[in-house]
């Protein structure tokens, strides 16, 4: 338990970071599961729109240090190699 003044601020500045962070990572992987599910509906203009805008959002999570990079960059590789086998 934080006894001094300077270590009960830090415990609630991050309590409020972790609450923020906690709300965009579950914003991003909301994203993420609607553009799986317009892959599962089989549906490629819908996939592909919602991958986009998917995109940018993981994206700026790892600006923010939310996901790592490499993180980012598999989501996405994953998401656009089913997107692309809908076309195939």
């Amino acid at each position: 338990m934080a006894n001094s003044a300077q270590s009960k601020k830090r415990a609630r500045q991050q309590d409020k970071r972790r609450n923020h962070n906690a709300s965009q990572r579950s914003m991003v992987r909301t994203y993420i599961k609607k553009v799986i599910t317009k892959i599962e509906s089989r549906n490629y203009e819908e996939a592909t729109e919602a991958f986009k805008t998917a995109q940018p959002l993981i994206d700026g999570m790892v600006n923010k240090g939310i996901f790592s990079k490499n993180k980012a960059a598999r989501t996405k590789s994953r998401l656009n190699d089913r997107i692309k086998a809908l076309k195939a």
